[in-house]
């Protein structure tokens, strides 16, 4: 793990290692084969960002509580839960280079895996009357699937506008991290106005993540180990090529998007797209959006006394917008 992330961690590093058993727990049944699935869950689990911004934010207000691992563990249950339905859609077999729950065990399995994932969530904010954290959850749930939709909606048109694919992009993934943020503080009692203070602070910072997320497209893979262009080759629209195409002159425009749209498979149209990508500021553009959006994020921290939790979501920005992979 890098360094960063040690960092960003140190002022929780004890309530990180308390939630890996609690978030077992959460996840535990009466039916041997679930609990099997649920083992390898655990043991191939990434850096869990997520419940590290549940936790700092609560850090802001106060203390984690027991409700806090609750958010924490509800957050982390919905996140699996797409995750594994995700590569089930995606037909992906690999997942942070282990097998995928539908590789090991088959859809149908995974499906199931993903639901009562998603149910043990719901439940564990009713078993504790925690309906507040409810109608977060139950919110989050709706705006990613509606994002997933309106993506493969769009997609077969090809037609994503910069507005829609920030629709787009705060559906899927930022929704998830605005959640963490506004559980964390809810979790101490904050009031709505702060709740929802921290859910735009998530949700900026949700938005600056996927933006470098799609940057890696245009980068070496020697980088970040991904081959480049594997967006384009998905026909996935995001923002350095939305960018391009709307500045492009008509016979380039023509030229690249027949690129996307018939020839995404062949690896010399996909070089000269990316190239023409790079040459033509789509990356210096999406760079800049995805920097706004950061510095968004680190004005609404202003208000708040200086703490180790507040330094360390400060640095939870610079790593979303510096980090390598």
């Amino acid at each position: 793990m890098s360094k960063i992330v040690e960092e960003i961690k140190r002022p929780i590093a004890q309530e990180m290692k308390l939630f890996e058993e609690k978030f077992y727990q959460s996840m535990q049944s009466n039916v041997p084969l679930l609990d099997k699935v649920t083992r390898f869950i655990v043991t191939t689990k990434g850096k869990q960002m997520r419940p590290m911004f549940v936790f700092l934010t609560a850090q802001l207000l106060g203390k984690v509580n027991e409700k806090t691992y609750r958010g924490a563990s509800m957050i982390e249950l919905i996140h699996t839960a797409t995750l594994v339905h995700d590569d089930v859609v995606d037909e992906s077999f690999k997942r942070r280079s282990f097998f995928s729950i539908n590789a090991l065990w088959k859809n149908k399995i995974a499906v199931l895996v993903g639901d009562y994932l998603l149910s043990k969530s719901v439940l564990l904010s009713t078993d504790h009357q925690d309906y507040d954290l409810l109608s977060v959850i139950a919110r989050t749930i709706r705006e990613m699937s509606e994002g997933e939709l309106l993506q493969l909606e769009k997609a077969r048109k090809l037609d994503i506008t910069e507005e829609v694919y920030y629709e787009i992009i705060r559906q899927k993934t930022a929704t998830l991290i605005a959640a963490c943020c506004e559980i964390g503080v809810l979790s101490n009692n904050a009031d709505a106005d702060l709740a929802k203070k921290m859910q735009d602070f998530g949700t900026y910072t949700g938005m600056a993540f996927q933006i470098k997320d799609d940057l890696f497209d245009y980068l070496s893979q020697s980088i970040i180990g991904k081959p480049v262009g594997i967006d384009i080759k998905e026909q996935k629209m995001t923002l350095p090529l939305i960018y391009t195409l709307k500045n492009a002159k008509e016979t380039e425009y023509k030229y690249y998007f027949e690129t996307i749209k018939r020839y995404n498979n062949n690896p010399k149209r996909v070089k000269e797209l990316i190239e023409f990508v790079k040459k033509s500021g789509g990356l210096d553009y999406a760079i800049s959006v995805m920097k706004d959006f950061q510095q968004k994020a680190k004005n609404l921290l202003n208000d708040f006394p200086d703490s180790e939790a507040k330094r360390s979501l400060v640095l939870m920005l610079d790593y979303v917008v510096e980090r390598k992979f």
